[in-house]
């Protein structure tokens, strides 16, 4: 390993509860500039279930996530300019109402760095917290160990748990592997306009997670 990823490896090894894993990205335009994707999945504040699951608590649960986040890429940030390491941070937003894409996908970076793979919600699983993650990616102009990606499913088969309990019926219930489109998995404008429906009444979308706190993965069910 080279000088820079032991530095990043020591600090994240201060962060033990924080997903991470190095992607190889040469698909994306990016690499040109970047060739590697730091990825990240910071824990939600709250591990919620259907049954304790309400909107607002969702939200915070999200945002306490997002802090954390935010906080952890300071250290980071301070990291790769001590070591003159050339980084790019993609934005998190989608670029237009349109298409609903990001400059970079934070989610399929996380199957190239073998943090997860995509659920039928169209949502990043873990084996460790399953979907109640919030993923980020720090693109770098340096070489890393780059992780095993994964190109295929591991949620069970007979499991359907996220496809029955939306409430807008967007999901599709398709299992994926590294061949899928996004459409064949979610009508994602279907779900983008019941989340805005609630703009005028909280001044946001809806943080609808209901397809996150029923998946299995990441709770004590899982673990037994």
């Amino acid at each position: 390993m080279t000088i820079l990823e032991n530095a990043v490896r020591d600090l994240l090894a201060q962060y033990p509860d924080i997903l991470y894993g190095f992607a190889d990205i040469s698909y994306s335009p990016l690499a040109q500039e970047y060739p590697s994707a730091l990825v990240l999945a910071v824990p939600h504040g709250k591990q919620l279930t259907p049954e304790i699951y309400t909107e607002p608590d969702f939200d915070a649960a999200i945002c306490s996530s997002r802090d954390r986040l935010e906080a952890f890429l300071e250290k980071l940030e301070a990291l790769l300019k001590e070591q003159h390491a050339a980084y790019y941070i993609p934005p998190m937003a989608q670029k237009n109402e349109t298409d609903l894409l990001a400059e970079f996908s934070y989610k399929y970076a996380a199957t190239r760095a073998g943090i997860g793979w995509f659920g039928r919600n169209d949502v990043i699983i873990t084996e460790r917290y399953g979907p109640r993650v919030r993923l980020s990616a720090v693109l770098i102009n340096a070489p890393f160990t780059y992780g095993e990606p994964i190109t295929e499913s591991r949620c069970p088969e007979d499991c359907h748990r996220c496809v029955e309990i939306c409430p807008c019926k967007a999901l599709k219930d398709v299992r994926w592997d590294a061949g899928k489109l996004r459409e064949e998995i979610i009508d994602f404008h279907r779900c983008n306009r019941m989340r805005s429906a609630f703009i005028s009444k909280l001044g946001r979308k809806s943080a609808c997670g209901l397809c996150m706190t029923a998946c299995p993965f990441g709770t004590p069910e899982k673990a037994e």
